[in-house]
């Protein structure tokens, strides 16, 4: 299977047709049905690492201020226990626990829905242990590897430029988190974030800190950077990248999104 970084951008991108979302249906027509998705999502950050392993995960809403439509989404799609035992296994440098309170957040759900709206699918969130550092995440991911062979859709979700203290809102409405507009030192970092991703050049990403000056604007907070981590930590020898959904929104939000997939 393929592996996938997903910017989701704000909640409404689950209801709304967007450019965003029509891109995400389209990728589910375009690369194998799955057998089951994996997702790190960057809403769910926990000490040590969990995995759901419900047989069906709930829905969260775990957002304010938006239309009551977004609240009345539910996404049902059921879980798999055995995909999780399986999964905790095959990590070995984390004790990881098997979770029955979580579900499906809407760093999963708003994305996912549109990809496969029959809910169908196994859906499994991993958490991000936010106890430890990018190279952690990067290397954890590497573990996972196996399940991509046995027809597992493993999707990071999350932002590579993700500042809402520093976003554009001149209506103050939620619609202005889709409103296209990128300040000039999140172009610039976007810009260099696609290169070294496209060359494959994964260390200075493990250490954006040091990648440029404006990186602390970027990613003031890594939670919406580590599931990149994640899928970069996944790609192979011969895995090719690609960029979709290459927009900046509200001056400090990109929905930048990667494919890696086996040439």
């Amino acid at each position: 299977m393929p592996v996938l970084f997903i910017g989701h951008g704000s909640p409404m991108n689950g209801i709304e047709h967007t450019a965003f979302s029509e891109y995400w249906k389209k990728l589910a027509r375009e690369i194998p049905t799955p057998k089951a998705v994996l997702v790190i999502s960057a809403h769910w950050l926990t000490r040590g690492t969990k995995i759901t392993a419900m047989d069906f995960p709930k829905t969260i809403h775990d957002f304010g201020g938006f239309p009551q439509a977004l609240f009345d989404v539910q996404y049902p799609a059921p879980g798999d226990a055995a995909l999780a035992q399986e999964t905790r296994s095959l990590i070995k440098s984390a004790d990881v626990e098997l979770d029955h309170d979580w579900g499906l957040d809407h760093g999963t759900w708003t994305v996912v829905r549109h990809m496969y709206p029959e809910a169908n699918i196994p859906v499994l969130q991993l958490s991000i242990d936010y106890s430890k550092g990018p190279q952690y995440h990067y290397e954890l991911a590497k573990e996972l590897a196996a399940l991509r062979k046995k027809g597992v859709l493993i999707i990071g979700s999350g932002n590579m430029v993700h500042n809402l203290r520093m976003v554009h809102m001149p209506n103050r409405s939620v619609n202005d988190f889709n409103r296209a507009y990128g300040y000039d030192w999140a172009i610039e970092l976007n810009e260099l974030f696609k290169k070294n991703i496209l060359d494959g050049n994964h260390e200075p990403l493990i250490n954006y800190e040091k990648m440029h000056a404006a990186a602390q604007l970027a990613i003031p907070t890594p939670d919406h950077y580590y599931p990149l981590l994640y899928t970069l930590g996944l790609q192979g020898k011969k895995d090719q990248a690609s960029i979709f959904n290459d927009s900046l929104l509200a001056g400090s939000l990109s929905m930048t999104s990667v494919k890696l997939t086996a040439a």
